[in-house]
């Protein structure tokens, strides 16, 4: 029995620096993963995939990564997401550096 769908966010790396990247609402790729566009629907969600797969010059290594909706916002289910979304760890730069966390 094959199991259900459950919401998705896309996510990727871009090529050149590296930053974690989510499909945004509008079509767009963007840094935030509460800005990132849930997908509901499997089929909508493979071809969104199949989409970033092909674009290799901008992105790297995309995949569907689990998601809820928390406070009416996107939000990782798993560690390896979570930790995706909040940054390095060794040192303020980037997504940490932005927000002085």
């Amino acid at each position: 029995m094959a199991r259900k769908f459950t919401n998705k966010v896309l996510t990727a790396n871009r090529l050149i620096e590296g930053d974690v990247v989510y499909l945004g609402i509008n079509g767009d790729w963007v840094l935030d993963h509460d800005r990132a566009q849930i997908l509901k629907e499997e089929e909508f969600a493979i071809k969104q995939l199949a989409l970033a797969n092909k674009d290799s010059g901008f992105l790297v290594s995309p995949y569907l990564a689990n998601a809820e909706i928390r406070d009416g916002v996107p939000t990782p289910i798993h560690f390896r997401d979570s930790f995706r979304a909040n940054g390095p760890t060794n040192y303020n730069h980037g997504k940490k550096e932005n927000h002085n966390v």
